[in-house]
């Protein structure tokens, strides 16, 4: 290695340790107060001198926020500027919005747009009628996919492979009625591309009921879904089929938008 090419591959280790340390505090659960310096140091295999160097920066653009009192570092303002920066020029969310205010109006519950991420869905947008109960879903959570109605609805139309790797992971219950058996998970993402929309029925929460539909790029890939959520003292299920039809009336119009083609036109890519 000469000199020249030295001080630039530090740079890059650096960096990519830097971000290490970012998706660190990132994936920290909610109520953990964040991450300790022992924790970092642990986490990307460096010494805590070199955690407080490559953290100092990160605090100081506030991407990182550091307790005074306890010394535990938590994501701080400026993460969230960029997050909501990315979603601001997401042509999606753009050609989302108008279409969730309108479902929300004509259902009168909460709808969310959200992306896939792997095995999980992150919620990208929420429109609720303030007048009513609130959900307590906010905007960047992510949730296990096979467990949401949104995440079914993705599933049910990605590739065989993905679905499998999710299954490989297990799905634990979270509920009394979250769907745990492989065979009826199948079976379950079956009716989802019949009748075009999925349900979550109290299987991620106990006292919510959720429909949602796929939203498909020009590819007639599942790129998100859109949903409709309520308290199941506000949603019974016979309302939760009465508005299946709707919300994939919805993302089907998005879907045209963004470029799909019509359903039965796929771009010749296997179903699952």
């Amino acid at each position: 290695m000469n000199a020249d090419t030295a001080p630039r591959r530090n740079a890059s280790v650096s960096l990519r340790r830097a971000l290490a340390i970012l998706e660190f505090v990132r994936c920290r659960p909610p109520g953990s107060g964040g991450a300790t310096l022992t924790e970092l140091a642990d986490a990307v295999g460096i010494n805590k001198s070199s955690v407080l160097r490559l953290t100092a920066p990160l605090v100081e653009a506030r991407l990182l926020d550091r307790d005074s009192g306890a010394g535990r570092f938590r994501l701080g303002p400026a993460a969230l500027s960029l997050w909501q920066a990315y979603l601001d020029q997401m042509d999606l969310r753009s050609v989302a919005s108008d279409h969730l205010r309108g479902l929300m109006r004509r259902t009168g519950h909460t709808c969310h747009l959200v992306l896939p991420d792997g095995h999980d869905v992150v919620y990208a947008d929420k429109v609720e009628n303030t007048t009513i109960v609130r959900m307590a879903s906010r905007i960047g959570a992510r949730m296990p996919a096979y467990r949401t109605a949104v995440g079914k609805a993705i599933l049910a139309f990605s590739p065989p492979d993905l679905v499998a790797d999710v299954l490989a992971d297990g799905l634990p219950s979270v509920t009394e009625h979250t769907i745990t058996d492989p065979a009826v998970f199948h079976e379950e993402l079956r009716r989802v591309r019949v009748r075009g929309y999925a349900i979550d029925d109290r299987e991620n929460e106990p006292e919510v009921r959720c429909v949602a539909a796929p939203v498909f790029d020009h590819g007639r890939d599942p790129i998100a879904a859109i949903s409709v959520s309520s308290l199941v003292s506000r949603l019974p299920v016979a309302r939760v089929r009465e508005m299946g039809p709707q919300v994939a009336e919805v993302a089907a119009r998005i879907s045209a938008e963004l470029g799909a083609p019509p359903s039965g036109e796929e771009s010749g890519r296997p179903g699952p």
